[in-house]
């Protein structure tokens, strides 16, 4: 008798597991051999997709260990789609779940990061909005359409430090402290960049609706004399404004 989906999908995903009983090849004879490398080439290929879908923690951990925690991932989290550029969503939630991880509490947020850079890449394509003739009273009391690509992430670690750290080479030594980060695709390339203190409270709520002017409250809230115009010329320079509504 054949084995049914469910047990054929868990031992295919689980190297500990056996081989199905009643699996046979084209020839009818048991198909363990070729069941075992079967399963081995996809637990490959899905570990090498951790690894691309996170390349600062592969970079932070390295391969022995990144490769380990890929077999543990796939265990845990089987892929939910053949797309591969969904796999891995679950991944910063696995590892802050991970008691041997917890002295570096960083990695799930800089696994976040890995995670926003690939959701930008892969987002919509939209245009951006022409803003050389908005006059700054409309803008203010306009809210803004932002373009799908724009990812934002606020830390209580250096991320940004980190990740350059980890990117470019010649960039600083991180220092300890809190980042707030978003990530814009201007062209092919999502980019990270590091906001002032209040630029992420001020994004936050232009993704929730807000007018520039109200949004503009919110972050003088966390942070008094907040200036909103460089967030507003990273926007723009970002092409991540794609449309304006005025709510007057």
């Amino acid at each position: 008798m054949s084995p049914d989906q469910t047990t054929f999908h868990a031992a295919l995903l689980d190297p500990e597991s056996a081989v199905p009983e009643g699996l046979s090849g084209p020839d009818n004879h048991p198909a363990g051999r070729r069941f075992d490398v079967y399963r081995n080439n996809v637990a490959v290929s899905l570990t090498e997709a951790l690894h691309t879908a996170f390349p600062t923690i592969a970079r932070l951990l390295g391969k022995q260990n990144m490769d380990g925690l890929a077999r543990l991932y796939l265990r845990a989290h089987p892929p939910q789609t053949p797309l591969m550029m969904h796999y891995g969503g679950a991944f910063p939630d696995f590892l802050a779940g991970m008691p041997q991880l917890a002295h570096l509490g960083y990695l799930p947020d800089i696994a976040r990061l890995d995670l926003a850079m690939r959701r930008a890449y892969h987002a919509a394509d939209a245009a951006p909005a022409d803003l050389s003739d908005i006059a700054p009273e409309t803008l203010l009391q306009s809210a803004l359409s932002l373009a799908p690509a724009m990812q934002l992430i606020r830390s209580a670690w250096p991320i940004h430090a980190i990740w350059r750290f980890n990117t470019e080479e010649g960039a600083p030594k991180p220092e300890p402290g809190p980042e707030d980060v978003v990530i814009l695709r201007p062209a092919y390339d999502p980019l990270p960049q590091r906001l002032p203190p209040g630029g992420a409270a001020f994004l936050q709520a232009l993704v929730d609706g807000a007018t520039v002017a109200a949004a503009h409250e919110t972050a003088c809230t966390e942070t008094p004399g907040f200036d909103p115009g460089p967030v507003l010329a990273l926007l723009i320079r970002g092409a991540a404004i794609t449309g304006l509504a005025n709510q007057d």
